[in-house]
C-alpha cells in the first residue's frame, strides 16, 4: 500500500521562505529512518506556487492559469511518498512526521492512499499504465 503524507503550504512557503537547519536537519533524519525501514519511496518540498500553473478543462478548450494561487492553505508545499504493509503502520509511521513548519507552530500534514493499478480491474488501458511502470512502487 502506497500512501502520500502532503505538506500543506503556509505563508511563508508560498513566499519561498526556506526551511531553516534544524528543520531541514529533523526531516533528514525523519527521511532515513524511513529509507532505513525500507519504506521510503520519494519526497521532496515544491516550490511556491508562483512558479507552477494551472490547466481548466471547460469542455474541449483548456487554459493555462499562471500561479500564484490564492488559499495557500489548500495548496501543497512538499510530499513523502511511501509503501507499508497496512494503514495502520503508515499512520504510525505519519503520526512521527516532524512539524513541517517548527516545533510549537501550527501546521498541517494529510495522508492519501494511492490507487494501485489491481484497483481498477483489467483492461487494455491498466495494461498499458502497468507496461510502463505506472501504479506500482517500481
Amino acid at each position: 500500500m502506497r500512501f502520500m503524507i502532503i505538506v500543506k503550504a503556509t505563508r511563508d512557503s508560498e513566499a519561498g521562505v526556506m526551511p531553516g537547519e534544524k528543520l531541514l536537519a529533523e526531516m533528514g533524519a525523519y527521511h532515513e529512518e524511513l529509507a532505513r525501514a525500507g519504506v521510503l519511496l520519494d519526497g521532496t518540498g515544491l516550490k511556491p506556487s508562483s512558479a507552477g500553473w494551472r490547466v481548466r478543462y471547460h469542455g474541449k478548450e483548456r487554459s493555462v492559469i499562471d500561479g500564484p494561487f490564492t488559499e495557500s492553505k489548500e495548496l501543497i508545499a512538499g510530499y513523502t511518498l511511501i509503501q507499508v504493509k497496512s494503514r495502520e503502520e503508515a499512520l504510525e509511521w505519519t503520526r512521527r512526521f516532524p512539524n513541517p513548519v517548527g516545533e510549537g507552530m501550527d501546521a498541517e500534514i494529510e495522508v492519501r492512499q494511492l490507487f494501485e493499478l489491481d484497483d481498477f480491474g483489467p483492461s487494455e488501458a491498466v495494461d498499458r499504465m502497468r507496461e510502463i511502470g505506472m501504479g506500482t512502487a517500481g
